[in-house]
């Protein structure tokens, strides 16, 4: 199974910034979190991918997932 896209959204010299992981620049640029995550939301969920918010001090806060989960946990 093909590897999901991980979009992560972090703070950076003051900006909240979306970022694809492996990508050399940031996806965009953000004042707030918030409008920060509304875009990784929007670009996770077009790559059917996963979107991981971090908090300010950079641990993961949220990890939301979008499409159909490629390797689905027993249980």
């Amino acid at each position: 199974m093909p590897k999901r896209e991980r979009y992560h959204v972090t703070k950076k010299d003051g900006d909240w910034k979306v970022k694809k992981e492996g990508a050399e620049r940031a996806s965009g640029r953000h004042v707030t979190q918030a409008k920060a995550i509304e875009q990784g939301r929007r670009l996770a969920s077009q790559d059917k991918g996963q979107l991981l918010i971090h908090k300010a001090n950079g641990r993961i806060r949220e990890e939301r997932t979008y499409g159909a989960d490629p390797f689905p946990p027993e249980g």
